[in-house]
């Protein structure tokens, strides 16, 4: 089997020279190539991608601008592989990454696998508390990718695998963002494929690297699901109200206390409290364990906001996606 890393980046050469640099470091003789997608940068990596050219076997595209899904199918539409590993640019990839992907394939094989993520020493503490938040079972991460629970696991798009297989028979990705990895999931399943997570293959994934970022990416998470939810509506599940209830009862809890009831405000401060010894736990640090209480409260309101807003206007106005939330949908 023959893979091919398929890499979007926009304006992040630093990101990328990680990145590759990681890939050199690879313990095993399985082939693999490169394919770096270069999104209508303003900063390209160009000199970034020769500085590895005698390391990685690399193919680099500049294309303008048209959104990270359009430009992983791209990539895929321009590699050689059979197999496709798509990763965010933000990524720093495991040296045994590959072995667990081809040990599980082999295993059991299926067209489209997802990995969880986790975060190295050397990221800050902010980014080291969102990854906590957007991965711990204590939060709607619980469901993202450290679980098989879930019935029908769902890849995201900075640690996917695709085989060629399946890109062709799906087309690949669509014109949403966020919300084009799922969205490829559900239309995979309804061709016939199978989708699977490999624990063991994680990848160092940096996040945004400020709260305004994180905030604005959660919301946007947030509008996109109703939209999901209309288009495939026998995939809708009421675990994604949570963060939207979780941020209305908030509300009520505040609002009760000024009739001195105090019982779900207690419950509120239970809640963040287990959250707080969680992260405490994990990272070993006061400091990442207190912004690990500000990412939750950014994630349940940002993604709770974001899903009330879009509910309203996609599910009752009956308004079309794209009218109701262009900034969600890349034009090609």
């Amino acid at each position: 089997m023959y893979f091919s890393f398929i890499v979007p980046v926009y304006n992040r050469p630093d990101e990328v020279d990680e990145l590759l640099e990681s890939l050199t470091k690879f313990t095993s003789n399985i082939p693999f190539e490169v394919v770096i997608i270069e999104d209508g940068s303003t900063i390209p990596c160009h000199s970034i991608i020769e500085k590895y050219s005698h390391k990685l076997t690399i193919s680099y595209f500049f294309k303008p601008n048209s959104g990270p899904g359009d430009s992983r199918n791209f990539g895929m539409q321009n590699a050689k592989g059979d197999y496709f590993i798509i990763l965010d640019s933000d990524c720093i990839i495991p040296s045994d990454y590959l072995t667990h992907v081809q040990k599980s394939l082999e295993l059991e094989y299926v067209d489209c696998f997802g990995g969880p993520d986790a975060a190295l020493d050397s990221f800050s503490d902010i980014q080291k508390a969102i990854n906590f938040t957007m991965t711990s079972f204590l939060t709607t991460g619980g469901i993202r990718g450290g679980s098989e629970k879930v019935d029908k696991f769902q890849p995201r798009s900075f640690n996917m695998g695709l085989s060629k297989k399946a890109f062709e028979a799906s087309n690949g990705f669509g014109n949403i963002h966020p919300g084009e990895d799922p969205d490829l999931s559900i239309r995979l399943w309804n061709l016939g494929f199978k989708t699977k997570l490999i624990k063991n293959a994680f990848v160092y994934h940096k996040r945004r690297i400020s709260w305004e970022k994180f905030q604005i990416q959660v919301n946007k998470f947030g509008k996109a699901r109703p939209i999901l939810n209309s288009w495939y509506p026998e995939y809708a599940k009421i675990t994604f109200w949570f963060p939207s209830l979780f941020l209305i009862g908030f509300l009520f809890s505040v609002l009760l206390t000024f009739f001195a009831i105090y019982i779900f405000i207690a419950l509120y401060i239970f809640y963040f409290s287990l959250l707080f010894m969680s992260s405490l736990l994990t990272n070993k640090s006061l400091k990442i364990a207190l912004y690990s209480i500000w990412a939750a409260v950014i994630q349940f309101y940002g993604y709770g906001k974001g899903f009330l807003l879009s509910f309203y206007k996609v599910v009752l106005l009956k308004k079309q996606p794209q009218v109701a939330f262009p900034e969600l949908f890349f034009k090609k």
